[in-house]
């Protein structure tokens, strides 16, 4: 389920994010959710090196730069964030279970 927020943004990255929206055909919030993702994973596997993503971050960009040197098609974009939000949805839930072991200690 999608949640509406509230977003301030500095100039320069509505600029970059409109550029991504416009250039691979994707809307500005989809481009903030992947961007988003993309953090997450990054911070997480940093954070927990012991976490074994079924798809690591390095592999995840390696998608998307295919896709773009390939102008994929709109359904294999999908199948890509799907893959992307799902990866990133189970190294939070591992994050959250790791947060609950340190407090029950």
């Amino acid at each position: 389920m999608l949640k509406r927020y509230q977003v301030l943004l500095p100039d320069w990255l509505e600029e970059y994010i409109k550029y991504l929206a416009d250039k691979y055909d994707l809307s500005f919030s989809e481009v903030i959710r992947v961007e988003i993702c993309i953090a997450i994973v990054g911070t997480i596997s940093k954070l927990h090196p012991e976490y074994k993503f079924g798809i690591t971050p390095e592999e995840i960009l390696d998608m998307i730069k295919k896709a773009i040197q390939e102008n994929t098609e709109s359904d294999e974009q999908h199948r890509i964030l799907s893959q992307i939000y799902f990866e990133t949805r189970k190294a939070i839930e591992y994050r959250f279970s790791q947060e609950k072991k340190q407090k029950k200690k």
